[in-house]
C-alpha cells in the first residue's frame, strides 16, 4: 500500500511550526514515543508503519495496538524518507494537538515555565523531567521552541501528552500565577538552594509542603527575562562544588525539579 499524496504533504507540513500549528496536528516518531503517546490518551489521526517495526518485541507489541487505528504500511525506505530520525524504527503517528488553556491550572499545583527555551532537545528533556517529578502543567512563554515539534516530542519520549501545555505571554503567565497565589522561583546561577528558597515561600502558619509554586527556567544564552525576575519570590540554583560555571538548561531544570519534589516530600 502507498501513502496518499495528501498525507505525505501533511507530514511534510508538520515539520514547520507555523504549518503544524495551523493544522492542529502533532507528529510522533519512534516506538517508545508513540507507545507513550497512546498510553497518555493522545488522539490519533492516522499511523504510518513499515516492516522494520516488527523487528523487536516492543515494536511487535505496538504493531498489534496500531492495528485498531487508521494505518498505512509502506516500505522501510519510503518511511525513512518521511521522518528525520537518524535510526528510523518503522513507525510515525499523526495525532491531534491537545488544547489547554491557563484556566486549567489547578490551585496549589506545580508548574514549569519555559521562558524562551529554544532548543527542542532541551524542551523535551524538561517536559520529561516535569512529568517524572510530578509537575502539573507546562507554561511556554513567547520565544520558546515548539513543545509539539517532532524533535521535542521525541526528546520527551512522548510524555508531553501527560500534562497540559499552555502557550502564553510573560505578562499573562505572571498575572495568572499571581491570581493562583503561586510563588515564582526563577532559575539562575546566582540563586540559592531550593530548600532555602522554599523555606521563604511558605504561607504563614503552614509547613509550605502543599503550596504550589512555579519554576521558571530561561533562555539558554540570556536566562530568564527581567520582567519575570522582577516579580519572582526567589532565585534558585543548583549548588555545584566543581569548577563548572553552569549547567545545560535541560539538566539544571531537571535537577531543580527533583530538588523541589524531594524538599516537598
Amino acid at each position: 500500500m502507498s501513502l496518499s499524496q495528501s498525507r505525505t504533504r501533511l507530514i511534510a507540513r508538520l515539520r514547520s511550526r507555523k504549518s503544524r500549528t495551523r493544522e492542529g496536528r502533532v507528529l510522533v516518531e519512534g516506538i517508545r514515543a508513540v507507545a507513550e503517546a497512546l498510553n497518555a490518551g493522545a488522539r490519533p489521526a492516522f499511523a504510518v508503519t513499515s516492516p522494520r517495526l516488527r523487528e523487536s518485541p516492543a515494536g511487535r507489541s505496538l504493531d498489534d495496538r496500531l492495528g485498531e487505528l487508521d494505518r498505512v504500511e509502506i516500505g522501510d525506505a519510503e518511511l525513512s524518507g518521511l521522518g528525520d530520525t537518524e535510526h528510523p524504527q518503522g513507525v510515525l503517528l499523526v495525532c491531534h494537538e491537545p488544547d489547554a488553556g491557563d484556566d486549567e491550572l489547578p490551585p496549589g499545583g506545580l508548574f514549569l515555565v519555559l521562558d524562551a527555551v529554544q532548543d527542542p532537545g532541551n524542551v523535551g528533556t524538561l517536559v520529561r523531567s516535569a512529568v517524572a517529578f510530578g509537575f502539573d502543567a507546562l507554561l511556554c512563554l513567547d520565544g520558546t521552541g515548539d513543545p509539539w515539534s517532532a524533535k521535542a516530542v521525541r526528546a520527551s519520549a512522548g510524555m508531553v501528552f501527560r500534562l497540559p501545555v499552555v502557550a502564553t505571554s510573560a505578562a499573562r503567565a505572571t498575572e495568572r500565577l499571581g491570581a493562583l497565589g503561586v510563588p515564582i522561583l526563577v532559575a539562575s546561577s546566582e540563586g540559592e538552594p531550593v530548600g532555602a528558597s522554599l523555606g521563604t515561600a511558605r504561607e504563614p502558619g503552614t509547613s509550605g509542603a502543599r503550596r504550589g509554586l512555579a519554576l521558571v527556567v530561561g533562555n539558554e544564552g540570556v536566562g530568564v527575562r527581567a520582567e519575570i525576575r522582577a516579580v519572582a519570590d526567589s532565585v534558585v540554583a543548583v549548588p555545584m562544588s566543581g569548577p563548572a560555571e553552569s549547567l545545560n538548561v535541560g539538566i539544571a531544570g531537571a535537577v531543580l525539579m527533583y530538588d523541589i519534589a524531594r524538599t516537598r516530600g
